[in-house]
């Protein structure tokens, strides 16, 4: 039996950059997510969490990280839970309202993402970092602006 080519049509430039954007996205996370899950046991949706709270000085309260990352606020609170099983993250209650929990990274939590990160940065050298140069993540850098701002 003959295999029959599987074709998009006729996308105008729009529809065709739209779906490249989703293409990429979803295929380089995949590639970030395998490669974390595989060394170090350890999610891309937890990853992203530790990402926002390693570049923070203070502990930061989940609905902060429910704002900022791309999953929602019950999600957000799963992954705390688990990192806290893991001894990655800690919850303490917040100065100003002692109703509000905040979160940090623990030293083992920095360690681990130090660990984690440098091999993100390795499943994307090839199929990212090597195949752009630097006009290419600066014109990259313009449009995520540019859809940020909407």
């Amino acid at each position: 039996m003959a295999r029959t080519e599987l074709t998009m049509g006729d996308l105008t430039p729009r529809d065709h950059a739209f779906y490249g954007l989703i293409w990429a996205g979803t295929t380089l996370a995949a590639r970030v997510d395998q490669a974390l899950l595989r060394v170090h046991d350890l999610p891309l949706s937890w990853f992203e969490v530790m990402l926002w709270l390693n570049r923070q000085s203070e502990p930061v309260a989940a609905s902060a990280l429910g704002a900022k990352t791309l999953l929602s606020r019950s999600q957000v609170s799963r992954v705390v839970d688990q990192l806290q099983a893991r001894g990655l993250v800690a919850r303490s209650v917040s100065p100003a309202d002692a109703r509000s929990v905040r979160i940090s990274l623990t030293a083992t939590g920095r360690t681990a993402f130090a660990e984690a990160d440098a091999t993100r940065r390795e499943a994307l050298r090839e199929a990212f970092d090597d195949r752009l140069d630097d006009a290419d993540i600066e014109a990259l850098e313009t449009v995520w602006a540019k859809l940020k701002r909407a």
